[in-house]
């Protein structure tokens, strides 16, 4: 008969427990030793509890405890009472009281650990990798894997109440280009063929909706093999949804109400619908970006006018190229003249030739590296640009290709923004980004690829259009200057499915190589459907407050997409790969 089985965890003792008998399991968190009395914080996921030994009341048991170190298992058995008036803990929710044990079993020792489990404690990434299962003992690791818990279990049941099926889709796939590169896995019975790790379940979601199942979702795991970032993980999850006869409006519609369900019943907060929408040409022209983070201004302005017909040559330049001039006000802050020297060095490492700055002093003096350039009215001038100019303020300019310059000036807003602490971390704000390029041109291979994937509807009147004026009905979910997902309404018709291919560079026997499935079930009546995928590893980032997504996963992969725990990827058997019929090919040393 198992004795040390526990009767409650250690953070749900309450007063309506005082005088009983019972029984905890946990770890060693701290260990105390005043003398006569031996105190220990015994810790489990819900919180902690504190266990005294007490010579007086069980000399056996209190000996035995002279051998308890730190993340020892214990299982403990006491009655509750409640502690002296000058030890109570206001800070810890069972800091009222403790176990007087009558009863100690050690369940299993711990050698010393690698590193502290105090939260205040800044510990090397992968240390904290190399020993996950240590590090997933941490407080602040079991609440964010708690929340995501949290998270997920409320969009089932949200979708599961509004008539969507969760289906599971394939790992184990085709390759197919759908932008990012894929994993391969080789088969042994096919040998010298390859399965694919899915970027998404993109396709099969398509033909969900081919065989009638018109609601469908899933929390999947999707595969990219990817440089790595913050962001960013070579294996990752995602909430993807597909719906049947819906426009994107619906869609949209349905993600915001689920976003509502979410925050209440996990937050408790209520979210004020819809989410605000702005164009991608209005998100770029205003932010730089198309994931603006709208929790502070300081919009881009195009300011080219200003500086029509200046002597200034490499302005001139610009502008004599097609090129323009954006700016940024920073207002009512007085900056050093390092401090402007470092902007301008900031700026270059984002990716600009160069930053003008114009500010002015406290006698209303126009101060400028290029002020002999400018004309005597500029404060006036610029004032019809910039509402409620002031004097008190900065205006940092920057010049190029209006793509180039304008992305370093988003780059540019977000660094000021969070060097001057304008970043509120506990405001979630998001919006919908819509009308995104069909297309993007690549300079690199001369050629186009899809924005999003080549199985988005382009909009009404796109065969009238030059690739690269094609618009997507296509639509993005931005959280705090971060996208958390994005989905489109899909192609439906076989006839323009084959003409994005082909817009895409894709020859007929590309085509149908790797997509002539999806052709052929294009013939037999595909509805019309659309659908969106969101991140949960990114949202649960935002949600926590976290710097990096891996530490809303339990497992991650580090920057170089290594597992330091597991050791993995590692060399294959060669008994293995001679199954496969797979030989390794060493690069050669430049």
């Amino acid at each position: 008969m198992i004795s040390w089985k526990r009767t409650i965890e250690c953070g749900l003792v309450d007063e309506k427990l005082l005088g009983k008998e019972v029984t905890l399991n946990g770890w060693v968190a701290r260990r105390r030793d005043h003398g006569g009395l031996i105190f220990i914080d015994l810790r489990d996921r819900t919180g902690l509890m504190q266990i005294v030994f007490n010579p007086d009341f069980n000399k056996d048991v209190h000996a035995q405890a002279h051998s308890l170190r730190s993340e020892f298992v214990l299982s403990v058995t006491g009655k509750v009472v409640n502690r002296a008036k000058e030890t109570v803990n206001e800070k810890m929710p069972t800091g009222k009281w403790e176990i007087q044990v009558e009863k100690l079993t050690i369940l299993n020792e711990s050698k010393t650990l690698p590193f502290p489990l105090d939260e205040s404690e800044v510990i090397e990434e992968e240390l904290r990798l190399r020993y996950r299962y240590l590090d997933l003992r941490k407080f602040s690791m079991q609440q964010r894997l708690a929340m995501r818990s949290m998270v997920t279990f409320a969009m089932r049941e949200f979708f599961l109440t509004k008539g969507f099926f969760e289906i599971e889709t394939p790992i184990l796939t085709k390759n197919t280009p759908e932008g990012a590169r894929e994993f391969l896995v080789p088969s042994r019975i096919n040998q010298g063929s390859f399965y694919a790790l899915p970027q998404s379940p993109q396709i099969y979601k398509q033909l969900l909706m081919a065989g009638g199942m018109e609601r469908y979702f899933q929390v999947a795991r999707c595969f990219r093999d990817e440089d790595l970032r913050a962001d960013r993980q070579p294996e990752f999850t995602q909430l993807d949804v597909e719906m049947s006869f819906v426009e994107q409006d619906d869609v949209r519609a349905v993600i915001e109400q689920m976003f509502v369900h979410v925050f209440k019943k996990v937050f408790n907060i209520d979210i004020t619908l819809p989410f605000p929408t702005l164009t991608y040409d209005q998100a770029f022209g205003v932010y730089g970006s198309d994931k603006p983070d709208l929790r502070y201004g300081m919009i881009i302005h195009e300011v080219s006018h200003l500086f029509a017909g200046t002597e200034l040559s490499f302005l001139k330049a610009v502008l004599d190229k097609g090129g323009k001039v954006g700016a940024i006000r920073v207002e009512d802050k007085e900056f050093t003249r390092s401090e402007l020297d470092g902007w301008v060095n900031k700026a270059q490492e984002l990716g600009s030739k160069g930053l003008l700055y114009v500010r002015w002093s406290k006698d209303g003096i126009l101060e400028s590296p290029v002020a002999k350039f400018l004309p005597a009215d500029f404060f006036e001038q610029a004032s019809k640009q910039f509402k409620d100019l002031k004097k008190t303020d900065t205006l940092f300019f920057i010049a190029g290709p209006y793509k180039a310059a304008w992305e370093t000036l988003g780059r540019f807003r977000c660094a000021m923004a969070e060097s001057l602490k304008m970043i509120n971390p506990h405001i979630i704000n998001l919006c919908w980004i819509v009308d995104f390029p069909l297309f993007e041109y690549d300079e690199e291979t001369k050629s186009f690829n899809s924005m999003h994937h080549p199985f988005t509807t382009p909009q009404e009147g796109w065969q009238t259009l030059k690739p690269e004026e094609m618009k997507a009905q296509a639509y993005d979910i931005v959280c705090n200057g971060m996208e958390l997902g994005g989905g489109s309404i899909r192609i439906h018709n076989r006839e323009k499915q084959a003409k994005i291919f082909e817009l895409l560079g894709l020859t007929k026997e590309e085509t149908d190589d790797k997509f002539g499935f999806l052709l052929e079930a294009l013939e037999y009546g595909f509805p019309p459907h659309g659908g969106i995928a969101l991140g949960i590893d990114r949202m649960l980032m935002i949600l926590t407050g976290s710097s990096s997504i891996r530490e809303v996963i339990a497992f991650p992969k580090n920057q170089r997409g290594y597992d330091p725990m597991m050791q993995a990827p590692t060399p294959a058997d060669p008994k293995n790969l001679k199954e496969c019929g797979i030989a390794i090919v060493k690069k050669d040393k430049k």
